[in-house]
């Protein structure tokens, strides 16, 4: 069972074992993995701990308006060292704001950079960044700062939070990053992999799904195309066009420019993180889902991922979904089961799942 979260209702690993259960009640002999899997963003951390165990630790940050909060990180073994997981939406998402205060010109990073020192003075030795679900389109200026990077205006004074503070930016300093950061190896799971800016890039495509304006989306695109300018000029890193740049406005271009971050697609990662391959050889049948399963769902997302694995290995696999926008023929699976088609006039897909109950088809 290697489902994501469907979105609003259930995490991965709930989805896992609702799933698991249902099958034993009808199967009782079989031999279920539970295998809770995300795609770099909500809910990795989860996904994460689920799957490698590890420690659950709380840190007080700043959130993407400038609110303290109290965000969650991870601690869990790796073959080298300690790792920390750190799930951006935790310290810097959009959930995390009210409608009424969204500011996506203002909106921070800081906390993330907050939560990536913390995980480095719990004692990490390699931390992985969660991309996916931000409040903001800063670039990863905010976290930077937080780790001793100096972006200063032309008078040497510390820029303006967000992405409005990145058009006063006129020099990068990072020779104060914090010690315990500089010897940190990051890999940033991205769930997207668009560029930095232009058409495709972080303020075009998810600026307005912050609550930004046409006009506020043209401001934020020319923000971040004159971060990666300086970026190059100061310190040698070309970010403009790199995929997964843009994830999470901008934090992709970030963590590379300022950290060393190695991109790489959040559901590699993860199932790579979860021995998930090895599972899948092993088994006669995968489960995988989440709420709709659409186009969508097999450009980067958990089903491609899984869907991916199991054609390699020669095992069928399973959909389960909320919701299907796409035709069974268009994908290799063996069946797909859409829960709301399943589960009574009553229900909706956005209805909690707990409360369904399913009707026998007709016919």
């Amino acid at each position: 069972m290697a489902p994501d979260k469907f979105r609003g209702t259930l995490t991965a690993a709930e989805a896992a074992s609702a799933i698991a259960r249902g099958w034993r009640r009808a199967r009782p002999d079989d031999r279920i993995e539970e295998v809770p899997v995300a795609d770099g963003g909500e809910g990795t951390l989860d996904a994460l701990l689920a799957a490698l165990g590890g420690e659950r630790r709380t840190e007080r940050v700043t959130g993407p308006v400038g609110d303290p909060i109290d965000a969650p990180f991870g601690l869990a073994d790796g073959p080298t060292g300690p790792i920390g997981i750190v799930e951006m939406a935790r310290a810097s998402g959009l959930e995390l704001v009210s409608p009424a205060r969204r500011d996506p010109l203002r909106s921070t990073t800081r906390g993330t950079g907050e939560l990536i020192l913390a995980a480095a003075r719990a004692g990490a030795a390699e931390v992985l960044v969660c991309l996916g679900g931000s409040a903001t389109t800063d670039g990863g200026a905010g976290m930077a700062e937080a780790l001793g990077v100096s972006l200063t205006d032309a008078g040497g004074r510390p820029i303006g939070p967000g992405g409005l503070g990145l058009l006063q930016l006129a020099r990068i300093d990072a020779s104060g990053l914090d010690p315990l950061v500089r010897r940190l190896r990051v890999q940033a799971c991205c769930d997207v992999d668009n560029p930095l800016t232009g058409p495709q890039g972080a303020a075009r495509v998810f600026a307005p799904q912050k609550g930004a304006t046409p006009e506020e989306v043209v401001l934020l695109d020319r923000a971040l195309g004159h971060l990666a300018a300086v970026i190059h000029r100061d310190l040698g890193i070309d970010v403009r066009n790199l995929p997964g740049a843009g994830a999470a406005g901008g934090l992709g271009a970030g963590l590379v420019a300022f950290l060393g971050a190695r991109l790489r697609p959040g559901v590699q990662l993860v199932t790579e993180a979860v021995g998930l391959p090895e599972r899948i050889e092993r088994a006669d049948l995968v489960i995988t889902g989440e709420g709709t399963f659409d186009a969508t769902s097999m450009r980067g997302k958990v089903p491609a991922g899984v869907l991916g694995l199991a054609r390699a290995a020669g095992v069928r696999a399973l959909v389960l979904c909320g919701r299907a926008e796409i035709e069974v023929g268009d994908v290799a699976v063996r069946s797909l089961v859409e829960l709301s088609a399943r589960s009574g006039p009553s229900a909706t897909p956005g209805s909690p799942w707990r409360s369904w109950r399913p009707t026998r088809p007709s016919g």
